[in-house]
């Protein structure tokens, strides 16, 4: 995958939200890692589709997690808005990245360079360079 040099990388999962930042090259990623935000999920409308009792029974769906995917997307929105991110690079656990993209408003959609669906947060810098380099 290309990633543009500058380019932010979000990696998210249902409670995790990790930033970095690509010093490297468009074919060859080298992150650096920013500032995680902190969030305040507070979206629990976040997920209504998935409130079914079976799901809820049998752990398949946690509303905090999806309202902590909500709020990374909510974040990402804000800066977007405010011109602080220009390419994008979301990373998600597939559920979270479900939801998350049903909270992007235009202004993230338009710096979007992409998206990867997978479990990320918790592995090493490398891992994650290998895995956009992969994609």
């Amino acid at each position: 995958m290309k990633l543009p040099a500058k380019a932010h990388v979000a990696v998210v999962d249902g409670e995790t939200f990790s930033l970095f930042r690509n010093e490297g090259q468009i074919f060859d990623p080298s992150l650096a890692v920013e500032d995680s935000p902190e969030l305040d999920p507070t979206n629990f409308s976040a997920g209504i589709r998935h409130q079914d009792d079976i799901g809820q029974r049998h752990g398949r769906t946690d509303l905090n997690e999806l309202a902590h995917g909500a709020a990374a997307a909510e974040w990402l929105n804000e800066k977007a808005i405010a011109g602080k991110l220009h390419d994008v690079l979301v990373i998600a656990d597939p559920k979270t990245l479900g939801e998350m993209r049903q909270h992007y408003h235009t202004e993230l959609k338009k710096r979007l360079v992409g998206e990867i669906d997978k479990t990320l947060t918790n592995r090493s810098t490398g891992e994650i360079e290998k895995a956009i380099a992969a994609a």
